[in-house]
């Protein structure tokens, strides 16, 4: 039994956050894998609209990693005003089907503290190919909304790559 004295404020423990997205894209499993795991498709289509991307070191294998760092137009930063660093270790690689990072964002903001578990998932489907992408564990400095806005994006962008569009 909690005992709470008047005058006292209780916090509870926030539940941690998972979002979700998904996209139908016109490909095969195997060319959606492997823009998950190609340098130059990743900067292609992972930064999200009005984003760019460059990455300081690239080892995308199990138990590798790579560094990530976005840059805004607009958009405030986790890390300066203007840019995000991600530090992202890969947990699993799956050939053809799935990609399991754990991404941490480089900022002094306790909000964005934490290790996000980010998954990459690719299925068939009668349209062609199914991505979803799932992140747990998300900080609670990233808005849902922010957060929703940035996967659906991503996953806009990767569809305009595999079609061979401009992202």
């Amino acid at each position: 039994m909690v005992q709470v004295k008047p005058g006292s404020v209780l916090y509870a423990d926030r539940m941690p956050r998972t979002d979700r997205a998904s996209l139908i894209v016109d490909a095969t499993p195997e060319r959606v894998f492997a823009a998950f795991v190609d340098q130059e498709a990743l900067l292609r289509w992972l930064p999200p609209k009005g984003a760019t991307g460059r990455f300081e070191h690239f080892d995308l294998r199990p138990g590798g990693s790579y560094r990530l760092v976005l840059t805004f137009a607009q958009a405030g930063g986790k890390t300066t005003d203007d840019s995000d660093v991600v530090d992202v270790r890969i947990v699993e690689v799956v050939p053809g089907a799935r990609l399991v990072q754990a991404v941490d964002f480089a900022s002094d903001d306790p909000a964005f503290a934490g290790t996000m578990l980010m998954t990459w998932q690719v299925s068939p489907d009668p349209g062609g190919a199914r991505v979803e992408i799932r992140a747990e564990q998300v900080p609670d400095g990233i808005s849902a909304e922010d957060h929703a806005t940035g996967l659906r994006s991503s996953l806009q962008n990767l569809a305009d790559h595999l079609a061979g569009g401009v992202t």
